[in-house]
């Protein structure tokens, strides 16, 4: 049995990727403490192998959406959830740090098969220009992994272990998410191709100056969460805040990604995609110059606030990351554009961590959140650049 209504479809995929994500992406989180302690190992060589797998999966993306593109989304979320499943049985089976090691080696390559980009360019081969509102029910749905995955995986490592919750993670993969893939339409020919003017140099170059812009952009802002995820203690806590104050503020990350999400969904709905980026995009220097420009004394206020506006603004670009490519070159080719505007980002985000440290460890606190006000300024320029095609006939 198959479904076929784009509401159905995106409910059902966006519980997948909540499932998937959870089980994945944030596992490091919460088992990585406890394998160091299990394995003895270096703490860099643990969080390494997980930069290794975000790495594996941007360099895999662009030949993850020609796939898409050839076989459709179907097949390939599918065979996602037996990838996924194996790097986790790799994970919990096999013996000390190269287990751990060759586990995030074939999970990053699961990850490239079954995210979001895979989800979004499976939901843009399906319904076309129509994909908007589908990529956003997913990202609504899948705002939530990390709030069911952290709890739950705390939870069961006292019960059965790292290894065992791996285990467990695998069954959740095999009985929860294959079955709900297995449930998507194919959609091989679906999607409803747009001539584009392709036989125009003019519009060939302008495509291509689209393209490098977004691109820019999109990495800008992969490169600023990287090192946001990891270095948002330390950050708060050069500007005054204790850890506990710090942990609290960004804890207001999710519920305002979720909000943004929403905001997009009721109040955006009606304007153009790229009209909505252009407002998530301004709300990231808006929040660090919140933390720049309030004074010592206001430094809980302008932490929060920080927090607020970047978890919204980053709740609407998750959104834009599948729509505004879409809106602006049309389906036609739709999954292999999603590929390559993948690949920067996730290396991006893979190396952003290491990077920022020896910076964020030297600089004081205010000049980090004023290279986080410039570097996302200077996307926010990129976006401003682009404009919105005419709305096909």
């Amino acid at each position: 049995m198959t479904l076929s209504s784009p509401r159905a479809v995106a409910l059902l995929l966006g519980v997948a990727q909540t499932l998937a994500w959870g089980s994945t992406y944030y596992l490091p989180a919460v088992l990585a403490p406890v394998v160091v302690q299990d394995l003895g190992a270096d703490p860099a060589l643990i969080y390494g192998a997980f930069s290794v797998a975000m790495l594996i999966s941007g360099f895999a993306a662009p030949s993850v959406g020609r796939l898409i593109e050839r076989l459709g989304g179907k097949p390939v979320l599918v065979a996602s959830s037996f990838v996924l499943s194996a790097g986790l049985v790799l994970l919990a089976l096999v013996p000390g740090i190269w287990g751990w090691c060759l586990g995030w080696v074939v999970l990053g390559c699961g990850m490239a098969l079954g995210l979001y980009e895979a989800a979004f360019a499976t939901l843009g081969m399906l319904y076309g220009r129509e994909a908007r509102r589908p990529i956003t029910i997913v990202t609504l749905c899948a705002g939530f992994a990390s709030t069911w995955g952290w709890p739950t995986s705390a939870a069961l490592v006292p019960m059965l272990g790292w290894r065992g919750t791996c285990l467990a993670y695998v069954a959740i993969n095999l009985l929860c998410v294959l079955p709900l893939y297995l449930l998507l339409p194919r959609g091989q020919g679906a999607a409803p191709v747009a001539k584009q003017a392709t036989g125009a140099p003019s519009a060939v170059g302008s495509a291509r100056r689209a393209f490098r812009l977004l691109a820019v952009f999109f990495t800008l802002r992969s490169l600023i969460s990287g090192v946001i995820a990891v270095h948002f203690v330390a950050l708060f806590g050069g500007l005054g805040l204790g850890v506990a104050a710090a942990v609290a503020v960004g804890a207001l990350q999710g519920p305002a990604q979720v909000g943004g999400r929403l905001l997009e969904f009721t109040l955006g709905a009606r304007a153009h995609p790229l009209d909505v980026a252009k407002a998530g995009a301004v709300l990231l220097p808006l929040g660090a110059g919140c933390v720049l420009l309030l004074s010592p004394g206001e430094i809980g206020l302008a932490a929060a606030a920080f927090m607020l506006l970047y978890g919204a603004s980053n709740g609407i670009l998750t959104i834009s990351k599948g729509q505004v490519p879409l809106a602006l070159f049309g389906p036609q080719g739709y999954p292999v554009l999603m590929g390559r505007l993948a690949l920067p980002m996730l290396v991006a985000q893979a190396v952003a961590p290491t990077l920022a440290a020896p910076v964020v460890a030297v600089l004081p606190a205010a000049v980090s959140f004023g290279v986080i006000a410039g570097l996302s300024a200077l996307a926010l320029g990129c976006l401003m650049l682009l404009r919105a095609p005419p709305t096909p006939a």
